[in-house]
């Protein structure tokens, strides 16, 4: 792949990388070059102790499994499995945060109800009375709602898709047999069914591809959102710095990496409390900085600079700079630690999930949480007095960047525009053609792609087109990296009309400027933020979400979570481009029913396409379909 359009961010610290001769992700994918085809196809199967097998669907090698599965029902068994992967990766933390929510409201856990708003909205949702009620007692009947839904064995209709999503999606679903109850049932049916001797039928594996994905999309991503925004308070627009710039040597620098609030939020707050230890170890202050969706978070919320998406994780920490860096769950590389070593940096793992050899393993749990917080806290202040007068290496690299466009901030600068009807400012503007259309580019950061700024040059050409950019996840910490969280990049990237529409609004929201044409809507579990969007939008024009001139994107898909976020826009009828292929290209009939055929049953297709250009084209011309059939030109 070309190095002509490498990130300057990138660049600068994998040049830092080879000065010190320290082995990089980059380096070890390329000894491991051509990666296996039968891997890439989806045609390789590890269920049972006969094999494993590899079906050769295209030579002349064998045509089934040992048990005789053939190539469709391998990559759709292998799908499902990704798919139960990624959603049981969501509700995991989803219900971590509704048990500390709990421990929160019976005085077990040291944390606030911040979102009192959220708490009052939920509450008109799923009627819960308020009415002269404090607002814990409402809080506690969302609690003991949401935890109905992992205990329920009645085959009732799980409380949070049932009340959240959009009603005409739960028909379309229902028809379906789609809906589901208990989301544990569900992910232990799904194993089960893809045990060796059970389901081979790729067609009823794709449907519980379907399945799971809703699961992820509302017991997963919405639940966990929600929850996060009672606890922690809605995120507001903010300003912040982002890249590795964001590190600094005189003080001690704390990376907050993984997903979890619960911890970070933790970290951030006993930063502040023992600033003046830091001092007094000749610190200038504490620094704590966001790495992968944490970082996220906490910039959402308290405007945490950005210092690294995933994929870069292992690289600041070649900056000699990191003093601490603290992870709970999820795309935690366990190279990290070994980097970590080389530089005296406090690796610190708090999740009994996330044991890696070599780091140092604080137990967090919510009860205890302010005495683990301090103890990590101090562990960076001490890594910094072993750094003190060594040297590091900081590209000087950094850009302003918008985030917390929470749906709530969004309605707020939209009402200052017409109060009593938030949404019509954009249905307006899409129906004159200032805003073609929408485009949800989330997900995470692949080295695969990271050469050829694959993320970058896919979103400037989709705002060039006059798409207005939601992004969630690693791709937020990218787009931050490139300077498209800012009004400039309107000035610079945007096509006319969507300039002009960003500038209004702006300008109303008191910037004196234009806003971003990319809006940074959080972390991965915040894709439901998008959904409540796009549902908005539909609702005030009268129609489905797979209507509107709407399509997703994950340019760079590395993780499971990616493939069930994505089944979760698939199932709600919203078309989404990839890269690379998912891993089913060995199943003929699982590829033309993703890439064809799901388009008669929810209304959706699956594009893949490693070029950037040609994936914006295709997603803009995707989005003319869609308005065309709305009746707009």
């Amino acid at each position: 792949m070309t190095l002509l359009n490498q990130p300057p961010v990138e660049a600068a610290l994998l040049q830092i990388a080879r000065k010190k001769g320290m082995d990089t992700g980059r380096d070890r994918l390329a000894e491991m070059s051509p990666q296996c085809g039968f891997g890439e196809l989806g045609t390789c199967c590890r269920t049972c102790y006969m094999g494993p097998c590899r079906i050769d669907p295209f030579g002349d090698g064998p045509k089934t499994g040992i048990c005789g599965i053939t190539p469709d029902a391998m990559v759709a068994r292998n799908l499902l499995r990704e798919t139960v992967g990624g959603a049981a990766s969501h509700v995991g933390h989803a219900r971590h945060v509704l048990l500390t929510l709990r421990d929160v409201l019976d005085g077990k856990a040291p944390y606030e109800i911040k979102g009192e708003a959220k708490v009052l909205s939920l509450a008109k949702v799923f009627g819960v009375p308020t009415d002269g009620r404090e607002v814990k007692d409402v809080c506690r009947d969302l609690v003991d709602i949401a935890l109905e839904d992992f205990g329920r064995q009645d085959e009732l209709p799980n409380n949070w898709v049932s009340k959240r999503a959009p009603k005409g999606e739960q028909e379309m679903w229902a028809n379906l047999g789609l809906m589901y109850s208990n989301p544990h049932n569900e992910i232990e049916t799904a194993m089960h069914a893809t045990s060796m001797g059970n389901d081979a039928d790729p067609a009823s594996l794709m449907m519980r591809v379907l399945k799971m994905s809703l699961i992820d999309g509302w017991t997963g991503l919405a639940l966990c959102v929600d929850l996060q925004d009672m606890l922690f308070g809605v995120p507001e627009v903010s300003v912040t710095q982002a890249a590795v710039g964001v590190l600094d040597e005189k003080s001690v620098n704390v990376a907050a990496h993984g997903h979890n609030p619960v911890l970070s939020e933790k970290i951030l707050e006993w930063a502040f409390k023992l600033e003046d230890e830091a001092i007094a170890a000749g610190a200038d202050r504490i620094n704590v900085v966001g790495v992968c969706c944490t970082g996220n978070e906490l910039s959402m919320r308290h405007g945490v600079k950005l210092a690294a998406h995933n994929s870069q994780s292992e690289l600041i920490l070649m900056t000699g700079a990191v003093d601490a860096m603290v992870v709970d769950i999820q795309c935690i590389w366990p190279q990290l630690a070994q980097v970590a070593k080389c530089f005296d940096t406090a690796f610190i793992t708090t999740d009994p999930m996330v044991r890696i050899p070599d780091a140092r393993h604080m137990p967090f749990e919510p009860e205890h949480a302010d005495e683990t917080a301090r103890e990590i806290v101090r562990a960076a202040i001490a890594a910094f007095g072993a750094r003190k007068g060594k040297p590091v290496d900081i590209p000087q690299i950094s850009t302003s960047a918008m985030a917390g466009f929470s749906v709530e901030a969004i309605v707020g600068v939209l009402a200052k525009l017409n109060a009593e009807d938030p949404i019509k400012p954009v249905i307006d503007n899409v129906a004159n053609g200032n805003i073609h259309g929408f485009a949800g580019i989330v997900g995470c950061s692949s080295i695969r792609f990271r050469d050829g700024a694959m993320t970058e040059e896919l979103v400037k050409n989709l705002i060039a087109q006059d798409v207005l950019v939601v992004t969630t996840g690693c791709t937020a910490h990218i787009c931050a990296q490139a300077g498209l969280l800012t009004p400039e990049a309107t000035e610079r990237y945007a096509g006319p009309g969507l300039k002009a529409v960003l500038s209004v609004l702006g300008r109303a929201a008191g910037l004196g400027g234009a806003l971003p044409p990319v809006w940074h809507m959080g972390a991965c579990v915040d894709n439901s933020r998008i959904v409540d969007l796009l549902a908005a939008v539909a609702d005030r024009l009268g129609v489905k979400i797979g209507q509107l001139p709407a399509v997703g994107s994950a340019p760079e898909l590395v993780q499971e979570k990616a493939v069930s976020i994505g089944g979760s826009f698939l199932a709600l009828g919203v078309s989404t481009h990839i890269a690379p292929a998912p891993r089913i290209l060995g199943g003929p009939m699982v590829t033309k029913l993703l890439s064809e055929d799901l388009a008669d049953v929810t209304g959706a297709v699956v594009h893949v396409e490693l070029e950037a250009k040609r994936a914006a084209d295709w997603m803009v011309e995707h989005i003319s379909q869609k308005r065309a059939a709305l009746g707009l030109s």
